[in-house]
């Protein structure tokens, strides 16, 4: 987080954590407002690479999942940066800022997701640096976003995933409320913010992920690096996966689970009623499970206003559909599955 930003949010009321803002003051507050009212938020908690050069675009395209030729200064797209053996060492957003590519992930996973790219650069002529300060970022979400952007702004992208890019850089994201991300420098950020007024509350980190999992968002954090196949997150049902992209590192795996049909996991959104927070890679018990098999995984965790914690799961299709999952082991909380904004492929 610049010192520019990082002052004016004190300014504001942050309390500020590691890499961003906890809160302002009233968490429990500011979870509610996020699902039921108008919400700006911090992003410095999200981290960004840049990549740029003349074959920045072919290193992309052998390296990630998404169809790097769909990235245009007016859309973006979710991918993932697969190993050798297709599992997934990082999530993100790729969005392009005129002839610079920008991966957006979590901040604890940009330093060894730029240390693993390095690895396949070679000769490609490209350079991949952390741009993390580079820019000021701001989350905004509610019903009354689009109107108060396009007063503010003039313009807003309309569709998931589409970007407008003017003094800012506007960002249109999945969820069950409008949302968007902005990019710009800190006095473009900071009018934006202060022009929202008091109709919307200021969040920390916590609300904006809570936005995430409900949206079915997969994020890969250092606990589940490595942990899971790009369709065990749904990331083919989000425009994360380009099946006629030809190869990258990871695709034989990718491309044998799309064709012939052998994905026995997915990622359920749930709630859980623990007395510890869950958090990602926790495991899985289902009593359907083989002994030898584990059920699955969290992928993600955050509480949630009304109690309990909303999570996405990485489960074994069947135990998660027609038996029980539970948190740790046998006597573990049990997870009450929730619709996903978005509709499983039907089965042929």
């Amino acid at each position: 987080m610049n010192a520019e930003w990082s002052a004016f949010l004190t300014r504001a009321g942050a309390v500020l954590a590691v890499d961003g803002v906890a809160n302002f003051g009233h968490p429990d507050s500011e979870a509610r407002a996020a699902l039921s009212g108008n919400v700006r938020c911090d992003l410095s908690h999200w981290g960004l690479i840049a990549a740029r050069g003349p074959e920045t675009d072919l290193f992309l395209q052998g390296q990630l999942t998404c169809d790097v030729r769909q990235v245009t200064p007016d859309h973006s797209l979710l991918g993932a940066f697969c190993s050798p053996k297709g599992r997934m060492l990082a999530s993100f957003r790729l969005f392009r800022e005129e002839d610079v590519y920008l991966l957006e992930l979590p901040q604890a996973m940009v330093e060894p997701t730029l240390s693993r790219l390095r690895k396949y650069v070679l000769r490609a002529k490209t350079v991949l640096v952390e741009a993390s300060d580079a820019s000021t970022r701001m989350g905004l979400a509610g019903p009354r976003a689009p109107a108060a952007l396009e007063a503010i702004l003039g313009g807003v992208p309309e569709r998931v995933n589409d970007v407008v890019a003017e003094n800012l850089t506007v960002i249109r994201l999945p969820g069950v409320v409008p949302r968007y991300e902005l990019h710009g420098a800190f006095p473009d950020i900071q009018r934006v913010w202060e022009a929202l007024g008091s109709e919307f509350t200021s969040v920390g980190a916590e609300p904006w992920r809570l936005l995430e999992i409900l949206a079915g968002s997969p994020t890969v954090y250092p606990e589940t690096m490595d942990a899971f196949v790009p369709q065990m997150v749904n990331l083919q049902l989000l425009g994360g996966i380009g099946m006629q992209k030809g190869c990258y590192t990871g695709q034989e795996v990718v491309a044998r689970t799309h064709y012939l049909g052998k994905l026995k996991r997915r990622m359920y959104l749930a709630r859980i009623d623990s007395p510890t927070p869950p958090g990602p890679g926790d495991p899985l018990f289902s009593p359907q499970a083989d002994a030898n098999q584990s059920a699955g995984r969290l992928a993600d965790a955050s509480p949630h206003p009304d109690g309990g914690y909303a999570v996405l799961a990485v489960a074994l299709i069947e135990c998660a559909e027609q038996g029980t999952l539970r948190l740790g082991d046998a006597s573990g909380p049990a997870l009450r599955l929730e619709p996903l904004p978005y509709a499983f492929e039907i089965a042929a």
